[in-house]
């Protein structure tokens, strides 16, 4: 199934008068449990595309489809709706909730789906297992390392079981040492059947990908199979 497509994409800011064109007539489809990483020089358009996809926003023109549904027709309830249900989002600053803790960040995806408490505590403790994170439930973001806050971060991301999972240079703000653990989960969820993808400028990070896509000033120049995917 294509969970994604995009069928002439465009968008155009204004200001002051001028337009900003950042895509341009851009089409794309991802199938499910693809894992496809989106690269390009800095202002190439790949952060306003991966905003597009994940029904962050809207395109000036064409449209978007999301498993097979028209996102351009769906009202801003039903966009949010779509993305609490079937999307995960990490990002490169990690965006957690200082004032809350581990733990709570994590679980809160779950209260916004309303699931009772009961389910919410044994998905939120399976997937700080699975992090490896359980040992850090009561600690609050800034106690804790880079790595562990992109760690707590992709928990999130994942606790209420994403068909698509998107992520916006999840190792920006990292080491190497642990840009390349939080790229091997991403890769591990991926052949657990999650659809990834991901923004990125290191050719490292774009190899963990079954298929990369080159963007060029607001425009798709590649979309190779990546033949040396893990």
């Amino acid at each position: 199934m294509k969970v994604i497509k995009t069928v002439n994409v465009e968008k155009i800011y204004t200001s002051f008068d001028v337009d900003t064109v950042a895509l341009n007539k851009v089409n794309l489809e991802i199938e499910q449990g693809e894992f496809v990483s989106i690269m390009g020089p800095s202002g190439c358009g790949k952060s306003t595309l991966l905003n597009l996809i994940s029904l962050m926003d809207l395109p000036t023109r064409g449209e978007v489809f999301f498993m097979e549904q028209s996102t351009s027709k769906m009202s801003d309830r039903k966009r949010a709706e779509f993305r609490r249900k079937y999307i995960g989002f990490v990002f490169q600053n990690f965006n957690l909730i200082e004032e809350l803790s581990v733990y709570e960040n994590i679980e809160l995806p779950l209260v916004y789906l309303r699931m009772p408490p009961s389910e919410r505590a044994q998905r939120v403790r399976a997937v700080m297992e699975r992090l490896d994170v359980a040992h850090k439930q009561r600690f609050f973001p800034m106690q804790l390392s880079g790595g562990h806050q992109q760690r707590v971060a992709v928990a999130r991301a994942i606790v209420a079981s994403p068909l698509v999972l998107f992520a916006d240079e999840p190792t920006g703000n990292l080491d190497s040492k642990h840009g390349q653990e939080v790229m091997e989960i991403l890769s591990e969820l991926n052949e657990a059947g999650t659809t990834v993808v991901m923004v990125t400028h290191s050719s490292a990070n774009a190899e963990f990908a079954n298929r990369i896509i080159q963007l060029f000033d607001g425009q798709i120049v590649t979309g190779k199979v990546n033949q040396y995917s893990f």
